[in-house]
């Protein structure tokens, strides 16, 4: 998650700009271990898919890929908010 927020960070982004993630992992009984820390980094969690790999790069046993836009105004809980251009 500290790559991803560097990565964020450097285009003026953070964790509640992402609008939607995907997670893989090599192995899917990781799922609950990485739910608890995933979620400790929004406030409102973007839409997500989560699937198991058959193998990742560098042998890694994560990979997050997410899409994220900077919003206009605040954003809620079942909230909308129309990302700038």
């Amino acid at each position: 998650m500290r790559n991803l927020l560097a990565i964020l960070a450097a285009a003026g982004l953070g964790f509640d700009d992402i609008v939607q993630a995907q997670v893989f992992l090599a192995d899917l009984n990781d799922f609950s271990a990485m739910n608890e820390v995933y979620a400790t980094h929004f406030s409102v969690p973007p839409a997500r898919i989560t699937i198991q790999a058959g193998r990742l790069p560098r042998d890694a046993k994560i990979e997050i890929a997410v899409i994220a836009a900077k919003r206009e105004g605040p954003v809620g809980r079942g909230g909308s908010a129309v990302p700038s251009n």
